[in-house]
Formats: structure tokens, sequence, C-alpha cells
């Protein structure tokens, strides 16, 4: 499931991240996968670095964004053109969409060149990202630093894939059950094969250009074309598997990285293994809500235990199932929006007063943060279409049904709360019409140069990257990874204005170069303060925006 740290960036409408390991089977795959170091990956290898050169001499020219990017000043854009396919450098060419606010120099700063920034997905745009200079946790990185936000290939205005005409765009209310049938998997494993077509059929042979190792050699020519010698870039969530390729694959090339809420990046659980690991992480943060919930049950009345929350919550979904709120929320959409309490915790008050609401006979609250946003529909297919694309790309998978039941049918026994959804939303990479896909990334170094020093931060309860992940990171990453870990916390993505322990370590990281050691803790920030039922917070909307991993 795909997810976006709140700290950083909006919030998705629905999820979808990476995890650990699960001691389940996983089948060989359909289609015969190459290896990274093949002639086509060479050859690719090597028209990236034509480009990055080309790109280093023409530089980028920034100037005032499109009205559709919605970016006031002082944020400023540019287009930056590379190829569709890099074993043909001199081929058909995309452009992807670039931000930027220079650096303020408050306080006479000196300026230390660009921060890019990934907030994962894949699928996600980072457009939005030099807004946050404005922020008190990134004022000072922002005097130093350019911020630089870009929309990956695939993603918004960068070269947008869809894999799905406007008209078969789903709309509310989906009713989704809670313990598949037969023929219900059946309807799904038809859909995901459908959904697969319409990619090939929409994308034709590019589809097979919307992999990781491409997002890296974009991120590569970006950085020559910002300029800059070394890369220093923020990675969120998948942006953290982007930026481990990245440093491992051109190590001499990184000044600073950041890693924060770390996807597990062992080749042998890229995708598979990593999706369903995250199901048992989603339900210990979907057993915290509740009893969070629960210790707030003087507030809410949706009961005094986590059980008995459970309780209200299953009450409110036999209720939708018989009859939407407000004729626009059924189980499906219900289950999305709960689904957020377990990436972040400040949407607790409003999802427990809505449910409270709901109970009491009012629906709105529930509607308004639950219903899907048909102004929005468009932008959170292309944000599919480039997590599919990329996942099914990346890596083999299982082909045959009967590994996906079975695994999966395992796994919901112990974590029934997001299995199943999960299992759905990555189907499509059972029957992807791409041929020859390739292995796996290393992600560590390569050869005698060393990796250079990075920091990884990491929340020790997040469902959507689980710990583990972070710890395979800094393995793999070596002696010079440094690890910061917010003990006894949950959110997805733990810098940028959470936890004003872990944002000392990124800024001082990021203006200094230096860590606290191999591995330290932060203080869990502290859990949100329950809203009263009459407070016009617990039913506002919250901005979402397409998911992202």
């Amino acid at each position: 499931m795909r997810s976006t740290p709140t700290g950083l960036v909006r919030h998705g409408a629905a999820a979808a991240a990476l995890a650990v390991a699960l001691p389940l089977a996983v089948c060989a795959p359909a289609r015969a996968a190459t290896a990274p170091g093949d002639a086509r990956t060479a050859a690719e290898d090597a028209g990236a670095e034509l480009v990055a050169r080309r790109a280093a001499a023409a530089r980028l020219r920034f100037g005032p964004c499109p009205a559709v990017e919605e970016l006031p000043r002082p944020v400023e854009c540019a287009a930056l053109s590379v190829p569709l396919d890099y074993a043909l450098p001199g081929g058909p060419r995309i452009s992807l969409t670039v931000s930027r606010v220079p650096a303020t120099g408050r306080g006479d700063a000196a300026r230390q060149g660009a921060l890019v920034y990934n907030p994962g997905g894949p699928g996600a745009s980072g457009m939005f990202f030099p807004l946050l200079g404005g922020r008190p946790a990134w004022s000072r990185i922002a005097a130093a630093y350019d911020l630089v936000g870009y929309a990956p290939r695939g993603v918004g205005r960068s070269a947008p894939l869809t894999c799905q005409d406007p008209g078969e765009l789903p709309h509310g209310p989906t009713q989704v059950p809670a313990a598949p049938s037969a023929a219900y998997k059946r309807e799904r494993l038809d859909a995901a094969r459908a959904y697969a077509r319409g990619c090939a059929r929409r994308a034709g042979a590019a589809l097979r250009q919307y992999t990781t190792l491409n997002n890296v050699r974009d991120l590569h020519v970006l950085r020559a074309a910002l300029g800059e010698r070394r890369l220093s870039f923020f990675g969120a969530s998948y942006g953290t598997y982007l930026g481990a390729v990245y440093a491992s694959r051109h190590p001499g090339q990184v000044r600073r990285m950041v890693f924060d809420s770390a996807v597990d990046p062992d080749p042998r659980r890229i995708w598979y293994l990593d999706n369903l690991g995250q199901a048992e992480g989603f339900e210990r943060r979907w057993s915290d809500f509740r009893a969070w919930a629960a210790r707030h049950d003087a507030v809410y009345g949706l009961g005094a235990t986590p059980e008995a929350v459970r309780a209200s919550y299953e009450r409110v979904r036999a209720a939708v199932e018989r009859a939407p709120a407000g004729g626009l929320v059924g189980t499906g959409e219900l289950h999305a929006a709960y689904l957020q309490t377990a990436y972040y915790d400040d949407v607790w008050p409003q999802r427990a007063a809505a449910l409270t609401a709901f109970l009491r006979g009012d629906p709105a609250p529930l509607t308004r943060q639950a219903a899907r946003d048909p102004g929005r529909a468009a932008e959170a297919a292309n944000a599919t279409a480039v997590y599919t694309a990329v996942l099914c790309n990346d890596a083999p998978w299982p082909a045959d049904w009967e590994t996906w039941d079975r695994d999966n049918s395992e796994l919901a026994r112990r974590a029934p709360f997001e299995t199943w959804a999960n299992a759905f939303l990555n189907l499509p990479c059972a029957s992807w019409p791409v041929s020859g896909r390739q292995r796996p990334a290393e992600v560590g170094a390569a050869g005698p140069q060393p990796l250079p020093p990075t920091l990884i931060v990491a929340a020790q309860r997040d469902g959507a990257t689980p710990y583990a992940g972070a710890l395979e990171l800094q393995r793999r990453l070596g002696a010079r990874a440094a690890l910061v870990t917010e003990v006894g916390a949950g959110a997805h993505g733990v810098a940028g204005g959470r936890n004003a322990c872990v944002d000392r370590q990124v800024e001082r990281y990021l203006l200094t170069g230096a860590t606290v050691g191999w591995r330290t803790t932060c203080a869990p920030h502290p859990e949100p303060a329950p809203v009263s039922l009459d407070d016009r917070a617990a039913g506002a909307p919250r901005a979402l925006l397409p998911p992202v991993v």
C-alpha cells in the first residue's frame, strides 16, 4: 500500500507502502527476470550518463509555475527533458516538472546547494515540497538549501500514465466484504487482469519504462541539471528505496541523504513479500487507534476496551453496508478512511468523532471524511497507475492465483484489517503484460568505494514501513549510516514537524553532515488529544491527495 508522511506532505485518500518479512512461500514468476547488470541495463546507464552531462551544460531554467500546479510564489517551476528509454538517449523524450524555492539565506546562512525531495508512492508528486520552507521545522534548512520538488515520470504533468478510461474510474459507494468469498476473489482477479490489460493498451511499449532504475536515472539527470556535482536528497517511504538505489549506484555523487520511514530494500522482499509483511504492521496500528479511543471513552463513548471500540466500528460497517452513509460511503470508502488511522495518529480524533456521531444518528462527519472526492478521481487514478507500473516492472511476482490466495488467506487469519485490500491492489502484477521484468536492484556498496554518510529516521511501530526495514537499510548502507528511532510511536513519516528531537537530528545532519552516532533514540511525540463532539474540527474534511508510499 502507498503512504505519505503527514509531517512532510499532504494526505493520501488511500494508502500503500512496503513492509517486513513473512515466512510465506512464493512461487516462481510467470516471466523470466533479467539482471540489472545485463547488456540493456548497461546501455541504459550509459545513456543516462550522456544525458546527465548534457543536462549539466544546459541547466534548468526556472520561471513562474503554471496555474495548474496551484503553487504560489515564491515557488518557481521548470521542465526537465529526459529520454523515455535511456537505451535510446536520442529517441522519444518526456518532460518532468520541477519546482524550487531558492535558499533564503536567512540568518546569513551559507548556501549548500539543492535539496531534492521524493515523497514516495511510487506515484506521488513532490511539487509542493518547496512550500515547506515556511514551516518552523524547515526554516533553517530552507535558509541553506534550495528546496526542490518534482513529479517523477508518469506522475502529474510528467508524461502522465493512466490505465483506465475516464468512464472507468471508480465511483462510490463501494461494498467490500470483510472476508472475501471465492466468488468475490474471482471477481477481483478478473478486474486485476482487466486493469493490467488497460495499462498495456493505454501506455503501449512505454509501459516497461516505469521502473525504479529509470527513476534513479531521472534523479541523476535532475541533479546534473540543477548544477549539483553531488546530490543532497530527502526520501520518504518508497523514496527511501529510490534514494538507497541511487546511493548504491552513484556513491561518489552523493552529498547528504535522509531516509524517512524506510522500505526494506532486501531484493528478496521487493515487492511481493514487502507488501505481505505490511499487513501485520497495519494490524498493530489499527489496534493502537482502538486502544487510544478506549482510553478516551468518556469523550467518544465507543467502548472502554479496544475490543469494544472494534465492535462500535463493526456496527458502523454493518450500517453502511445496508445503506451507504450520505449515499456515498459504503464499506470500501469506510475502510479506506479508517486505514488512515494506521498511518497517521493525527487523524485519530476526527475518525473517532465520526464513528460516535454516526452511531448517534448523524452521518455527516463520516460522509465528509470518507466520501470519494470526484475532483481528485483522475489524480488518484494516475497515482495508482504509476504505483502499479513501477512495482510490477521492478521485480518478479507470483503468476499463479493459488499462491496469492494461500499466502493472503493465511495472513488474514492474523491480520484481517488490511490483508485482502492490499492483495487486490497489487494483483495486476500477477498478469502484468511486460516480459523480461528485471530483478530488484541491490542496495549496498558494490565496489571498493564506501557509501557516504547517510541518516535514517524511523518510527518503531510504523505499520506502512515496519521498523525491520530501517534496520535492514542501515545494515546495507554500512557503518556510516546513522539510525534515529522514535521509540513507541507509529506515525508514518517521522521528520518535518512531528517530533522535535528527530527534527534536530535531521537538521544537524543536513546542515553539518554530523550525526550523533550509529544508533540513537527519541521519545515518542505526544498522542493526539481528543476533541469534543461539538468541535467543528471533529467533522472537518481533510485535504486529500493521491496515495503514496
